[in-house]
């Protein structure tokens, strides 16, 4: 990221982008081989922001007005400017780790960025797209905000299962008026999931366990419902006794379930583990 070249024309401008966002300006000298290091560590740090962070430079050999007028005393000197108004820096050079460590006290965190994004694209009606940086942000801070909008999101998705998982997870002082409307579309997907097919089949099941055939096709029912962890539950059952029940279909009808969950989903991830124990 190239930084932006201050001087009197254009400190307004400077000004004005301070107020959408964070500016790091650096002071240097064409002479100062030391403080040519620092802008261009400063230009690679600030390009990893993406955006968030605006870097500008004033050369103090040719800007000494603006190096007067933010009272710079040795160089290189980095200031943090927000709202037009220094709020944070530093003098001479610091290790990449300890200017992040300052950048972050003044930056939203990765997993902020994630749960914004997501929301923004839950709200479009892309939930596809917002699934993997929901999931991102959850791993770096499970808090009740992101865990909250996972279970939105993964309701939008009809993973009812999933969304009931996290929305167990839920503290006490996080159960706002968000939890109680997603644990009152959970229980409405749940009733609907709960059709007079897979009613029918549970019902042949409970009076004929030993029919491998009504078993696929109550497990079919409920993974079409969305019932995967229970549909999972079901097939495994017989093939911890036999494998190759219903002369390996129920193995197949198994793999393809948690093919259609895909790689990245838990409960996949917990059958998998279940299959490859009895395989090895």
């Amino acid at each position: 990221m190239t930084a932006m070249e201050l001087n009197r024309d254009n400190i307004q401008q400077l000004v004005d982008i301070s107020q959408e966002k964070l500016v790091a300006l650096v002071f240097w000298a064409e002479q100062m081989p030391e403080t040519k290091a620092l802008l261009a560590q400063m230009e690679q740090i600030a390009a990893s922001y993406q955006g968030l962070l605006q870097l500008a430079s004033v050369n103090c050999e040719t800007q000494m007005e603006l190096a007067s007028y933010f009272r710079i005393q040795s160089l290189p000197t980095t200031l943090l400017l927000s709202q037009g108004q220094p709020i944070d820096g530093f003098a001479g050079a610091l290790e990449e780790p300890k200017i992040r460590e300052m950048l972050a006290k003044h930056l939203p965190a990765a997993w902020e960025l994630a749960l914004n994004e997501a929301k923004a694209l839950l709200a479009e009606g892309n939930a596809a797209a917002a699934l993997p940086l929901i999931k991102q942000a959850h791993s770096e801070q499970p808090n009740g905000d992101v865990t909250l909008a996972y279970a939105d999101i993964s309701l939008a998705l009809g993973d009812v299962e999933a969304a009931k998982t996290l929305l167990a997870t839920v503290k006490l002082e996080d159960q706002r008026g968000d939890y109680e409307s997603l644990m009152s579309r959970v229980k409405l997907a749940e009733q609907a999931a709960d059709t007079p097919e897979i009613r029918n089949l549970q019902q042949a099941y409970e009076q004929h366990p030993e029919d491998l055939d009504v078993l696929a096709k109550l497990a079919s029912a409920l993974h079409q419902a969305q019932r995967n962890e229970e549909a999972l539950e079901l097939l495994f059952t017989p093939l911890k006794q036999d494998l190759n029940a219903a002369n390996g279909a129920l193995k197949q009808q198994l793999l393809t379930i948690l093919s259609a969950l895909g790689q990245g989903n838990p409960l996949a991830s917990q059958y998998r583990r279940k299959l490859y124990s009895l395989l090895y």
